[in-house]
């Protein structure tokens, strides 16, 4: 019986052949490796080796604490170390990272390659104006140390590079202190997709934290509706030194049949999910799991898609392309059947300095699409919209995208070429991604 090659996947459940290389030496591993990944909650094949190579660097194993200041709130890492972990230790101490992504499962470096965002982009930004240094290997094999003022065009070519630059071994970050570990909410039930842009910009100057589920299958005067959630830290007073609890967490055990998420399937539930919200507004302490982690209560969920796995399609339409543009973007989605349960919207602060950093003025659109024959389709269409709008997509949830598209999206990309090619001019580290868009050799 023939032994079935390895596979490795990014959150999309898209394998391609592949293993990791686990060590707690990054140091030793990373030397002539092509790529490093961490924890594997990229969407599609940025973490991926390309079609040449089998094996890519795994940074799980090297998760030490380096140097942590508990009066500026300092962290020095090693790129393995998780923002899962940073919680547990820090956050009942009245520390957190502002930039955090929907998931506390990633790694430090994969939040650097990425430029990780939440939802305070618009008050704190992406992860890398929190970043203070860096350590690579770059390809020639040396170790570099970077940051703001030291190699400045390395540094910001790397933050949200896609791990294209070297394999980020230690990463150095500022840490911001909360009054309490609790989150104060506030939720409410909006009728349009009109009004949401409404409600969540001027949302914007009060409230630090804001994200939107909206309805994107619902057309006419209902196109759009959802629920806004908008947070801020609560004050010791207001906790009245109530302890936090440890989340509990469910597990999705298999892959479901590819028939669950049809769009009749999703369509209840997003019905479901906007009248559960029997209330027009809510307001009351928050878990800060359930306020910027609701999706990790459930292990394992990208199982729901089923075996043929699933593509995040994410998008910022700017300011520039006036708020009709979100509504110009649902009826598009739904007039080429796009149905997805998942559909978030977040406001989106100034453009960060990384040179391939996602978002910039404007509202960021993401929605999960399960894959299907007419996927590639799909996609390519949302991405001529987008260009029209003048928007663009991010690189860390994309698995479909023609090099042609993202080019004309991002008038960066020759800059961000142009550093790479000063350190590695063999693209000697690349991935999956970066052949599929950007032309590396496979």
């Amino acid at each position: 019986m023939t032994e079935r090659e390895p596979t490795l996947a990014g959150w999309g459940n898209l394998p391609v052949p592949g293993h990791e290389l686990l060590s707690e030496d990054l140091c030793a591993i990373t030397r002539g490796a092509v790529l490093s990944r961490g924890l594997g909650r990229s969407y599609g094949d940025s973490s991926l080796p390309p079609p040449s190579q089998r094996e890519v660097v795994g940074t799980r194993l090297a998760d030490r604490i380096l140097a942590w200041d508990p009066e500026t709130g300092v962290l020095r890492a090693e790129a393995g170390f998780s923002l899962w972990e940073f919680n547990r230790l820090f956050l009942r101490r009245g520390r957190f990272i502002s930039a955090t992504p929907g998931t506390q499962f990633v790694s430090l470096g994969g939040m650097v390659a990425a430029d990780v965002h939440g939802k305070g982009h618009h008050w704190y930004g992406g992860f890398g104006a929190h970043l203070r240094a860096l350590r690579l290997r770059v390809a020639d094999g040396s170790i570099i140390d970077c940051g703001p003022a030291h190699e400045p065009e390395l540094f910001w070519a790397t933050v949200g590079g896609m791990g294209l630059t070297g394999h980020i071994l230690e990463v150095e970050c500022q840490t911001q202190a909360i009054p309490s570990p609790w989150i104060h909410s506030q939720s409410q039930r909006i009728d349009d997709i009109d009004q949401f842009i409404d409600v969540l910009k001027s949302s914007s100057h009060e409230w630090p934290f804001s994200v939107g589920w909206i309805d994107c299958l619902s057309r006419g005067k209902r196109m759009g509706r959802g629920i806004l959630d908008r947070g801020r830290w609560a004050t010791a007073e207001e906790t009245g030194g109530k302890p936090l609890p440890v989340t509990r967490r469910l597990m999705v055990p298999f892959d479901f049949p590819s028939w669950v998420l049809g769009r009749f399937t999703v369509k209840a539930f997003n019905t479901l999910v906007y009248w559960k919200h029997f209330q027009r507004a809510r307001e009351g302490l928050r878990h800060p799991d359930a306020f910027f982690y609701p999706l990790d209560a459930i292990l394992h969920w990208n199982r729901i898609y089923g075996r043929r796995g699933f593509t995040q399609y994410q998008c910022v339409l700017p300011d520039s392309a006036g708020k009709g543009s979100a509504r110009r973007f649902l009826e598009l989605l739904t007039s080429r059947g796009g149905a997805s349960f998942l559909c978030v919207i977040k406001d989106a602060g100034a453009q960060g300095q990384g040179m391939l950093s996602f978002l910039r003025p404007g509202i960021s659109i993401a929605l999960d699409i399960p894959v299907r024959d007419n996927t590639q389709q799909l996609v390519d269409t949302l991405n001529e919209l987008v260009i029209a709008e003048g928007g663009r997509i991010y690189l860390a949830k994309d698995a479909f995208t023609r090099p042609e598209h993202y080019a004309a999206m991002d008038p960066r990309l020759p800059e961000f070429q142009a550093v790479r090619e000063r350190w590695d001019p063999a693209h000697s580290i690349r991935s999956a991604q970066s052949v599929r868009v950007f032309g590396d050799p496979p």
